[in-house]
């Protein structure tokens, strides 16, 4: 009897010694999960998406013209969902009809941090980037981007990722009288930045929503970059209409656009770029070093 009792305690002992370890196996592996996203992945922690699509979501309900825009944000596939998908990759082409200089790059941007990473179309060697505070360029033709590299590096994105890039802090959201454009009626946005946000805070947009749809239809804005402009002054404004939209992974995302200098009356005039977005995919496996300074690359300075 003596002997079976020890046999049970000994088993029982075993048993949760080895349970033990299996809960802190457990833990551990779910720690070192959380690490690796954290850690080695861009993709955030599904809690990060949670709380700062709540915090979205308060701030751009108490408002009329965020209400639209929190509606834009649903119709085009959910803020929430934007974020979950990890980085976006597209290729962009940047066509002016006057035979200025194009641009024509696939990239890779992170919508969290805002870090990018550009490729030349005929040469995917020839790159050129911004790490969230820098912008950098690796190349080994000079002519490869004939263009300010730092300007660009986020322009495209945020013309592809309206209007989920007005989520943040320092975007402030005023609602214009409703605007009709080819019978079709929109809910028109301004938007504008608080001093110090970006590199351009006297850029505005003037976005129009779809009345019934909530769909975006027309980008109006203007470039006041300090590389390019003084203080206060800036291109006249211009008049941009998506050209047709594809849905990735749920999220609808504009194919193309057609660029108008804007004219009186607030009508379009003259058609003078042409752009065409294709190869869109979203890459929740994109490592955080592939978004940062690359070796061998050349950080450059200043606004130009």
């Amino acid at each position: 009897m003596k002997k079976t009792i020890l046999t049970f305690t000994y088993i029982f002992t075993l048993f949760i010694i080895i349970s033990c370890k299996k809960e802190n196996t457990a833990t551990i592996s779910e720690v070192k999960s959380t690490e690796d996203v954290q850690t080695h992945l861009v993709k955030v922690p599904e809690n990060w998406i949670t709380e700062r699509t709540a915090n979205a979501k308060k701030r751009l309900e108490s408002s009329a013209a965020g209400r639209v825009v929190w509606n834009a944000m649903e119709a085009h596939g959910g803020l929430a969902n934007w974020y979950a998908k990890g980085p976006i990759a597209f290729h962009f082409d940047y066509k002016p009809l006057d035979g200025s200089t194009r641009r024509n790059t696939y990239q890779t941007v992170d919508m969290w941090s805002n870090t990018a990473r550009h490729q030349h179309y005929d040469d995917r060697s020839q790159e050129f980037g911004w790490d969230g505070s820098q912008a950098w360029a690796k190349t080994t033709d000079s002519t490869a981007f004939a263009y300010n590299l730092r300007f660009w590096a986020l322009t495209p994105y945020y013309f592809l990722a309206q209007p989920f890039v007005l989520d943040g802090e320092g975007v402030i959201l005023e609602q214009l009288e409703d605007k009709e454009f080819k019978d079709k009626m929109y809910d028109v946005i301004k938007v504008s930045f608080a001093e110090g946000t970006g590199d351009a805070p006297d850029d505005y947009y003037v976005l129009y929503f779809g009345k019934e749809d909530h769909n975006l239809g027309v980008i109006r804005y203007i470039v006041s970059y300090p590389g390019y402009f003084e203080k206060g002054k800036h291109l006249p404004e211009k008049f941009m209409e998506l050209q047709g939209t594809t849905k990735v992974d749920g999220i609808t995302l504009s194919t193309g656009y057609h660029t108008h200098w804007l004219l009186e009356g607030e009508i379009p005039g003259e058609h003078i770029t042409t752009i065409t977005v294709d190869n869109i995919s979203f890459q929740p496996e994109t490592k955080k070093e592939y978004l940062e300074v690359p070796e061998g690359a050349t950080i450059l300075k200043g606004l130009k």
